[in-house]
Formats: structure tokens, sequence, C-alpha cells
């Protein structure tokens, strides 16, 4: 496929996946209108970069839906003076369309693969490679966190790390269910907040310690 027919599929990827769904913030439609999203999927999946589905990478890694992406940033509510701290970025997709957007961000992945494909997609970038539920400490704390995936549970150690009055985005499991979620730090304490149920790819290492039952 050429660049003109990838170009196409952006366009109609914004015209019928996110503003048939309410995501209608200008600098969202026109970062993701202008980010060229096959450029960070593996060559033979590059056809199905715009389909509005969760693409596989590496391992058990995926690629969120781009509705997803859409509606976290959304929710995020960015403002210019938000330290960011992105948890699973993957080969730098949304760390991309945050680029610019508040006034530091800071990206953390654990596989080696996938940090060094954000590295060369988002030249810049200050990026931490190591466990995605230890966080970046030593860049905090942050007035925003965004957790690209569905996790189980939040870890304290990224709780710890947002600020108090700082809100966090992510993707939620619930049973079979994955959800957008939503919550501000008050007291030392986050309640999260379901906004939608939407396709958001399981991102490995945040599964709830598993009960026995005697």
């Amino acid at each position: 496929m050429n660049s003109t027919q990838f170009a196409q599929m952006r366009q109609n990827m914004v015209d019928s996946q996110l503003r048939t769904n309410g995501v209608i913030d200008p600098w969202i439609i026109a970062a993701m209108g202008a980010t060229a999203r096959e450029k960070f999927l593996p060559d033979e999946k590059a056809a199905i970069a715009y389909m509005d589905r969760s693409v596989p990478l590496t391992g058990n890694r995926m690629l969120n839906p781009p509705l997803a992406n859409g509606q976290m940033l959304q929710a995020a509510d960015i403002t210019p003076t938000d330290s960011i701290l992105l948890v699973g970025t993957g080969p730098g997709y949304l760390a991309a369309l945050l680029n610019g957007q508040g006034s530091e961000l800071v990206a953390v992945e654990d596989d080696a693969q996938l940090a060094a494909q954000a590295r060369t997609n988002v030249p810049g970038i200050t990026l931490v490679e190591g466990p995605m539920q230890a966080g970046a400490p030593d860049h905090g704390p942050y007035s925003l966190i965004l957790i690209d995936g569905a996790v189980e549970q939040l870890p304290a150690a990224l709780l710890d790390q947002l600020a108090d009055g700082g809100r966090i985005v992510t993707g939620l499991i619930e049973g079979a269910v994955t959800r957008l979620a939503t919550g501000v730090k008050l007291g030392g304490h986050v309640a999260l907040r379901n906004l939608a149920d939407l396709e958001v790819a399981a991102l490995p290492g945040f599964e709830r310690a598993k009960e026995f039952v005697f």
C-alpha cells in the first residue's frame, strides 16, 4: 500500500471510529489524523493498522484500537502544565500522540524490543526501560498517569507517583469485560470510575494475585 492509501485509511478512521464515538477534541483529531499508525507496526501488519481492533505486536503485547487511544486521550483532559507518565509505551504510538502535550512526558516499557522501537519512532522521548508496574519514580511525581492497556489492579508503586489531585486514565479488566476508567488521587487514595465498556488489550504484569479457596 502507498502513502495516499494509508492517508485515506487514517481519514476514514477519524470519521468512522473517532468522531462517531464522541472523540472530538481538536488536538486529538489532528494528532491521530496526522500520525502514521502503520509505522508503529511490523511491515506485515501495516495493512490492518486502522481496523477497529487491537493489533498483535511482539510476544503477548498488542497495539490498542484507535478508539481506545482516542478516548483515553480525551478522558485525560491534558493541560499545558501536566507532568505525564505513560505506562506501557510499546512501539511509541500513544507517546507520539502525547509528544508536545503537557510540560513533561515520561514513558515506561519493559520489553527491550518495543522500547527500542519507541526510541526510534519518537526521537528524544524520555523512556525508562524497566518493570512497568514500578513506573518511573525518579521523574515524578506526576499530575497525570496514562496506562496504555487494561489492568486487573493498580500497583501501589504507581499510585505513589501520582501527585495529590492528579488523574489516572487506564483500561480496567472486570471479569470478561474491559472498560475505560479514570480516577483522581485525593488524600492519598484513588477511586476509579468506569466511563465506558471498551476494547482495551490486557497489559501483562498487572494481574490480580490469585486467591486460594479452601
